[in-house]
């Protein structure tokens, strides 16, 4: 049994930013940190007092952490980034808002004197005297300090203080890690109530000292309990008064919901595993219906989690494509129109859009990423709208003639059907980059609709349900978005933004087959027509190719694809040649390529990605494949060894025990997670315990029936006898969480004492 704590997050937006340069806007951007390590980092958005971001990131990690903070930053090209402000949340705040928090929060200021992080091992001990007790304080060692100096460490000593006595450590030099082994002694009255401040500083010869962090020691408690020995956590200093500047520092839009499960062992959810699988085999010819009920019971609000887990939890019982197989024809049963197929947000659209991102996202890179990226390097000003048009943005055409607005439509007119043509032409030579059960699943698909769509009249009703899914909710919401998708690093400036959404749009008229519906929303797209009739008859092919596939093909396509393990992270990586002396100038770093696969980690001199991966995504990566690494270390060093001793710690033996605890918890969720069943059964289990209630009235309105003889009541056929089953699963899970542990999350490891703060 363990448990696992999640962090939905969403940074929306920013509002009445301070203009930090000196053309009187900024540049934008926000970290965010969980007890002090930076996890993420937002796109920048120029020149702009109101940023937009739109960013959402699920972020896995330990049920003991403390606080996540919001930092707002200035990007600045030549100096330092400027701080903004900053919003922090406990892990309390958070846990007393179930629903999670949500809505606007002033920035506050950043005081040095609160940004505090890492760790002090402490001893404490009370010891008899001649006349009275002696309080022992050993200040043995720190770790993961904040860095105040411009090495990129610090110069940390210790200032222990009772009873208006003060005693100091001595100074440990360019060291974040340092080890003192240093012990104090402080005269004990009888019946003390004073507490023990252990304070750690940087030390500074020419300005004044920075305070890195305290931690105070309620005596009465040691007495009680001792003797005491253990790591214990930073704290800041809050004895200053803070300014009143409230408001002034702007605010920031977010939506962050915190997610605590308690996850059984596996034996406990094969119940309800097989269950759910059974029903899918069983497909339109199941006498339950279970997946067709648990449709009718999930709300809008919660439609697009629900479909997400149970398409992973039958993406790891290998029944994805029966799963979607089975939604398509649920659809398909109550839909009349063709014209309204696929379009709502149903629970087949969401699984459909969940399916894509889970094991498509690999092959719209290769078809997308470079039309996206040249779009990006061009940067060319586009517009089809005459009314949008702006002359003065575009240039002149010759030494004194400015251009036409004809001029500037013909322009864009050709670039975007360069873009297009490049765009189509990528897709239509990817058939077999496709994954083969994303094909499999489209086959399926595609035979549903013309089954139940026959006719002369219906012959686009196939391909349009396949490029619904392919086209408008797939390939046009990755070219609007390309960060999102992990496609490009920033957000697109706002010339670039326009060209992508016209791209977009005629993308989805091809998707769309050039219907006239589609063509009369906007005349003025109008130029595009011939590119997107040539297109229409180039998908139509495309399409064809992709649904022929058949089983013993798809069975051989996934066995090769099996066999290569899927990268997990690719990207450049500037490697530090450590035998180099001097300063660290751009020839003291040598530029790799690295692939990190689930089996390895390699290189090469040369990229076959554009993509750049930031430092957290690595770690996160790395930590993702790690989770079932025996071997790995508790402990390690963050520096490195150079002459006769580590960079970190100063510690001498090079084999010796790591300096810094091995963080391999805080990850980032990605479409390409390794699946965890267990948690995917919980959280269906959690759902289904929401619905609980309907579940049972629909029980009762089915017994009702059987007993008036309008449903079947052999026990073979009844639908209530699966829905009954389902509920006997549910009570049994939630009887074995009852006797499961109490859910609170386990005390930090370590701190034996009692903070006063």
């Amino acid at each position: 049994m363990a448990k696992r704590s999640s962090l939905y997050i969403r940074i929306v937006e920013g509002k009445n930013l301070p203009a930090k340069d000196i053309t009187g806007s900024s540049d934008p951007y926000c970290i965010v940190k969980v007890d002090n390590e930076p996890i993420i980092r937002t796109a920048t958005v120029w020149k702009t007092l109101c940023p937009f971001w739109g960013e959402e990131y699920q972020v896995h990690l330990p049920p003991t952490f403390h606080a996540v903070a919001f930092y707002v930053m200035d990007e600045d090209a030549l100096s330092r980034d400027d701080v903004i402000g900053k919003v922090c949340l406990t892990r309390d705040t958070l846990a007393s808002h179930p629903k999670g928090f949500s809505g606007w929060t002033h920035l506050t200021e950043v005081d040095p004197d609160e940004e505090v992080q890492g760790e002090i091992h402490l001893r404490l001990e009370v010891r008899p005297g001649a006349r009275a007790c002696r309080l022992r304080c050993s200040v043995l060692e720190a770790r993961d300090l904040a860095s105040k100096d411009r090495n990129g460490a610090s110069d940390p000593f210790v200032r222990v203080r009772y009873k208006g006595r003060t005693q100091e450590t001595s100074i440990v030099k360019k060291s974040c890690y340092p080890r003192w082994n240093e012990t104090f002694e402080f005269e004990l009255e009888e019946g003390a109530t004073e507490v023990l401040c252990v304070e750690t500083w940087d030390w500074d010869l020419v300005s004044r000292n920075d305070f890195l962090g305290k931690v105070v020691i309620d005596i009465q408690r040691l007495q009680v309990a001792q003797p005491e020995e253990g790591w214990f956590r930073l704290q800041p200093d809050q004895t200053k008064s803070r300014r009143h500047d409230e408001g002034n520092l702007g605010s920031l839009q977010l939506e962050v919901r915190l997610r605590d499960e308690m996850v059984l062992p596996s034996s406990c959810y094969q119940p309800l595993v097989q269950l759910l699988c059974h029903e899918v085999k069983l497909g339109m010819q199941g006498p339950g219906q279970l997946i067709s009920l648990i449709e009718e019971t999930t709300s809008t609000e919660c439609r697009q989690d629900v479909a997400t887990n149970l398409l992973k939890l039958f993406l790891g019982q290998g029944l994805a494509k029966d799963f979607l197989d089975l939604l398509f024809q649920l659809e398909l049963s109550r839909t009349s129109e063709t014209n309204t197929l696929f379009r709502s947000n149903s629970l087949a659209s969401k699984s459909m859009e969940s399916f894509l991102k889970v094991a498509g996202m690999q092959y719209l890179h290769g078809v997308l990423g470079p039309i996206i990226n040249k779009v990006f390097e061009e940067k060319k000003y586009v517009e089809l709208d005459p009314s949008k048009v702006e002359v003065k943005d575009v240039g002149c055409s010759g030494l004194h003639r400015p251009q036409t607005e004809a001029e500037v439509l013909e322009q864009s007119a050709q670039t975007l059907r360069a873009h297009l043509g490049a765009l189509l032409s990528a897709l239509s030579r990817s058939v077999r980059a496709c994954p083969a059960v994303v094909r499999a699943t489209f086959r399926q698909l595609f035979r549903r609709v013309r089954e139940r769509f026959p006719g002369v009249q219906h012959e686009n009703v196939p391909f349009i349900a396949v490029t619904s899914f392919l086209c408008l909710r797939f390939f046009s919401p990755a070219i609007m978005s390309p960060k999102l998708f992990h496609l490009r690093e920033r957000h697109a400036d706002a010339r670039t933004s326009r060209t992508l959404l016209l791209l977009a749009k005629a993308v989805q008229n091809v998707g769309n087959m050039d219907t006239p519906a589609s063509r009369a929303k906007e005349a003025w797209m109008e130029p595009l027509q011939p590119t997107v009739r040539q297109g229409v008859v180039q998908l139509k092919d495309f399409i064809t190719k992709l649904v022929d596939i058949e089983e013993k093909d798809e069975l051989d396509l996934q066995r090769t694809l099996s066999l290569q393990a899927p990268p997990v992270k690719e990207g450049p990586l500037f490697i530090h040649r450590t035998k180099g002396k001097g300063p660290l100038m751009s020839s003291s770093f040598k530029k790799l390529y690295f692939f990190l696969t689930t089996e390895a980690l390699s290189f090469a001199k040369t990229p076959s990605s554009k993509c750049v991966n930031e430092l957290n995504q690595w770690l996160s990566a790395l930590r993702k494949v790690s989770i079932n690494n025996t071997g790995l270390l508790g402990s390690y060093h963050p520096g490195i060894f150079r002459g006769d001793k580590w960079s970190c710690c100063h510690q001498k033996e090079k084999t010796g025990q790591g300096c810094d605890k091995t963080r391999s918890r805080v990850t980032l969720q990605e479409w390409n997670d390794p699946l965890d069943h267990d948690l995917e059964a919980q959280l269906i289990y959690r759902h289904l315990l929401g619905v609980e209630a309907m579940l049972w009235e629909r029980h009762r309105e089915l017994s009702r029936g059987a007993e008036a003889g309008t449903v079947p009541a052999s026990p073979g056929e009844a639908p209530k006898d699966s829905l009954a089953q389902l509920l006997r699963v549910l009570r049994d899970l939630r009887e074995a969480h009852s006797s499961s542990p109490a859910g609170s999350p386990p005390s930090e490891p370590n701190c034996l004492l009692e903070l006063q703060t």
